[in-house]
């Protein structure tokens, strides 16, 4: 992936934002006293790690993440920095390979001594690098949505868990869509498989309940990277679901959405509720390919607020017009402020102190609406949102949730 140059418009945005140098702030906090641990934090600098797949299969969807992550910290070193120190990155690519993720992890932590990593998009990868996390002592602040179970006091999760996308997501379809047969649909790893599972006990266990007709009428899992579709199309067609609800990932969306059109599975015949196909993907896919199908997630560059207007401008002046903004971009977004936010309560880099001042850390102006870290799990309170597929390649965002809704990775009944 090449970072594209700053753009005239970026740097006069930065300009204007730039504030103190940070070297008053520095003084305050002694490096001494704010890095007693042995991280890369000097006087004047702090460095952190980037950890995405920027070739391969995934680059499709981590791409913005980079672009997201390293927009956020650009920022933040035109306010002063962190604690007064200027953020360095040393950026890796997982390359869309697992024990790869693992291995650059371990460089980063133990090498580079980073005070924190913003990473992964897959479970499969998280999964790979959370042991490293965990034994070594360090932070990750992972964007993705997925399918919960699980958290950690090294890890902050910024993107959805399962009952704030998947259970939200399928209470919708049967309420506003008449959804009562499902066909699940997924890429072959941890993530698809175990939101699936999730998927079908809420069907058969919960929406069953409501209706008896509700049920489960096929499942299937293609590898990463996968292109032919042809015979799970066949079998969509011959099962006649009310809804599809996918979670195909990576590069293999451009062939799922472009077979589906060519073979007259649209909107127009068929309902789909996808918890994987953001705006990133749609720019590789076509919006003529997906118009008409539903997507549920927290975050979609149409949400009309002036922070999310500003947050856009600022994208695509640092990015170029034509870049586009998904679920998952703005979720690493919000790692570095998070980060810094965390950071500047605890006064100090150390990791277990981040770890033990992470809940209760809001960011009222995020692009997404005002987020909070939660007390305990280290996931967010979110509003969860419904969108509809334009052709132009955005999305009518037809739902959004009354409230936040608290995150609980460990919903009682699911696992």
């Amino acid at each position: 992936m090449k970072l594209k140059l700053h753009s005239k418009m970026y740097s006069l945005l930065l300009m204007a934002m730039a504030g103190p140098t940070g070297h008053v702030i520095a003084e305050e906090f002694p490096t001494a006293k704010v890095n007693t641990t042995g991280l890369a934090v000097t006087d004047t600098t702090v460095t952190v790690g980037q950890l995405h797949s920027i070739t391969g299969t995934m680059a499709i969807s981590e791409t913005g993440s980079v672009e997201a992550e390293r927009l956020a910290i650009e920022q933040i070193n035109a306010m002063g920095g962190v604690l007064g120190r200027q953020i360095k990155i040393v950026q890796e690519d997982g390359a869309s390979d697992w024990p790869t993720f693992a291995e650059k992890s371990k460089k980063l932590i133990t090498q580079d001594k980073v005070a924190c990593v913003f990473g992964c998009w897959t479970s499969a990868s998280r999964k790979a690098v959370l042991p490293i996390f965990e034994k070594e002592n360090n932070m990750l602040y992972y964007p993705t949505f997925y399918e919960g179970l699980e958290d950690s006091k090294n890890v902050i999760y910024t993107g959805q868990e399962a009952t704030q996308q998947i259970i939200y997501g399928l209470d919708w379809a049967y309420e506003n869509l008449g959804a009562r047969t499902f066909y699940l649909i997924g890429s072959d790893y941890i993530w698809p498989r175990t939101s699936m599972k999730i998927a079908r006990a809420h069907i058969e266990r919960y929406l069953k309940k409501k209706d008896p007709k509700c049920k489960v009428v096929g499942e299937e899992y293609y590898p990463l990277g996968h292109t032919n579709f042809g015979t799970l199309i066949n079998k969509v067609k011959l099962k006649k679901p009310d809804l599809m609800f996918t979670a195909v990932v990576g590069g293999s969306n451009v062939a799922w959405y472009k077979q589906l059109k060519a073979a007259g599975v649209t909107s127009k015949k068929y309902d789909m509720l996808t918890i994987s196909t953001t705006e990133d993907e749609v720019l590789g896919i076509g919006g003529v390919n997906c118009e008409g199908f539903y997507s549920s997630m927290k975050y979609f560059q149409s949400i009309d607020t002036a922070e999310n207007k500003a947050f856009v401008k600022a994208f695509k002046a640092r990015w170029g017009d034509d870049s586009v903004i998904g679920d998952v971009t703005q979720a690493a977004y919000l790692g570095p402020w998070l980060w810094k936010k965390t950071v500047e309560k605890a006064g100090s880099f150390d990791i277990d102190k981040i770890a033990a001042a992470s809940g209760g850390i809001e960011f009222k102006d995020a692009p997404e609406g005002f987020v909070r870290i939660h007390d305990t799990n280290h996931h967010l309170w979110s509003k969860s949102k419904i969108g509809k597929f334009l052709k132009n390649g955005q999305f009518e965002i037809i739902s959004t949730s009354s409230e936040l809704i608290e995150p609980n990775p460990y919903p009682k009944g699911y696992q």
